[in-house]
């Protein structure tokens, strides 16, 4: 996984509320078994008419050029509804490392920290004025700072966030949780052969 240290990007705003997780990756698209190509339908249900990819919608966020980042600004309970995750994949895989919302749903808000992205949560009254502030001013950038829990804006306000200190450390290294069991690769190596040892009888091929 990679890790999350400073991102500093353009947002991508997607001014909707309780947005759910078959919104951002459809039920239908869900057949793949590996991480790798969710991006391309991220939304697709709003982003293209019919669903047909030909067809992009042109007032939809992620078809208008401007709108090309890594921080995705919404509005609150984002990645409602099904625990897929799947859905931050998606997110991951169209470029997104940052969330910022008022509120998440909690079996999304755990999966983005699973797969390298780091949500944020912020008061509704500061997201609506980021959120006021993107679409007013292309190009509109921030600085999302994981060490210092920090959102900065160019207009130099600068809000903080909190976040569970065991969640940050994984992010801020780069550890899900395959990674955090092979920190301890020795020490399980270790117990492995103590127990082949002891108990060879657990490790022989009993097929005829």
């Amino acid at each position: 996984m990679e890790a999350f240290k400073i991102v500093k990007s353009t947002f991508v705003p997607l001014p909707a509320e309780n947005v759910d997780t078959d919104q951002i990756i459809p039920a239908r698209f869900l057949k793949a078994t590996t991480r790798d190509g969710f991006g391309k339908n991220l939304f697709r249900d709003w982003r293209y008419e019919n669903g047909d990819e030909q067809k992009p919608k042109a007032d939809f966020v992620l078809n208008q050029p401007q709108y090309k980042g890594q921080i995705l600004v919404a509005g609150k309970n984002f990645g409602c509804g099904s625990s897929r995750e799947h859905a931050p994949w998606a997110l991951l895989d169209q470029g997104f490392r940052c969330v910022i919302a008022a509120s998440f749903a909690d079996i999304f808000y755990n999966n983005c920290f699973q797969n390298g992205i780091l949500p944020v949560v912020l008061e509704s009254q500061h997201v609506q004025t980021m959120m006021k502030d993107v679409i007013s001013q292309p190009g509109y950038q921030a600085t999302v700072d994981l060490a210092e829990q920090t959102v900065a804006t160019p207009e130099g306000t600068t809000y903080r966030f909190s976040i569970d200190p065991f969640r940050k450390d994984c992010l801020y290294r780069g550890l899900d949780s395959i990674g955090l069991s092979l920190q301890h690769e020795p020490a399980i190596a270790a117990y492995e052969a103590r127990r082949k040892a002891e108990a060879p009888w657990l490790f022989s091929d009993l097929r005829p």
